[in-house]
């Protein structure tokens, strides 16, 4: 059976998950212990030197990468495709799922940081958010333009472009910053959300955000260590956060790549 190093609050996860389970793959899910904390180790770090998920175990090929992972399913699984048939859909897909991976997670993202760790307070905080929910305001516009008048990001039916989006958007609408109501964007969540792939990640998420523990007080104790890495310290400077990277920095609680052991 597969094996999926993963957390259920992780978009990226959440997309190998849902694309797991539309390729009627089963798979054997694992939190690796220390990821709060920045300390995993043993099997999962053997497998994945940036200490990234999520991460994919197929006997003696370890996979990570959420993107990398799903080009693995659909090389080695190709039925039933997730990838549309035409090189220029394909591409379109790939393009979606590049900016729901590098522009539209670090706001989510953002959030968690402000609104649940306490990163920030007052006009800094303030401003990170307002950054955050325009941002995520143009994005869900752009999607709702490369969505149209398809049923599907894929085109007529379910696939890659739809199982890159639905993680996000669900992060997002639990943030309290869903697709405007009535648009094609908010119809296509609903659609999607039916879907069980969809629906099991989804649950698994909101199950453990509703079970969160006071991570402010966890952080303000020095017991988390976030990782900052690339598009999300981007956001965070663009916010008007550099304060905050430089306080996690001397504290200790953010952390960036992982360089191999």
């Amino acid at each position: 059976m597969l094996t999926l190093y993963e957390h259920p609050l992780s978009s990226y996860a959440m997309k190998a998950k849902i694309a797991l389970v539309e390729k009627g793959l089963e798979f054997h899910a694992i939190v690796p212990e220390g990821m709060m904390s920045g300390t995993t180790g043993g099997a999962f770090l053997e497998a994945s030197p940036r200490a990234e998920i999520p991460t994919l175990i197929d006997n003696d090929v370890s996979v990570f990468d959420s993107t990398i992972i799903l080009e693995y399913l659909e090389d080695k699984w190709p039925n039933p495709p997730l990838l549309p048939p035409s090189p220029a859909e394909r591409a379109r897909v790939r393009m979606i799922e590049d900016v729901m991976d590098t522009l539209y997670e670090p706001n989510n993202w953002g959030l968690g940081e402000v609104l649940r760790f306490k990163r920030a307070s007052g006009a800094v905080a303030n401003s990170l958010v307002a950054h955050s929910r325009t941002s995520l305001s143009k994005l869900q516009g752009w999607l709702d333009r490369q969505l149209g008048d398809q049923p599907w990001f894929n085109g007529a039916s379910f696939g890659w472009g739809d199982v890159v989006v639905a993680p996000y958007l669900s992060r997002s609408t639990a943030a309290g910053h869903p697709p405007q109501a009535g648009s094609a964007l908010a119809d296509w969540l609903k659609r999607a959300s039916q879907r069980p792939s969809v629906a099991k990640a989804v649950e698994q998420m909101n199950l453990v955000m509703t079970n969160m523990p006071d991570l402010a007080a966890m952080l303000a104790k020095g017991q988390i260590n976030r990782q900052y890495r690339d598009h999300r310290l981007e956001w965070m400077i663009a916010g008007g956060g550099i304060g905050v990277v430089q306080e996690g920095i001397e504290k200790g609680t953010i952390r960036f790549s992982r360089l191999p052991e």
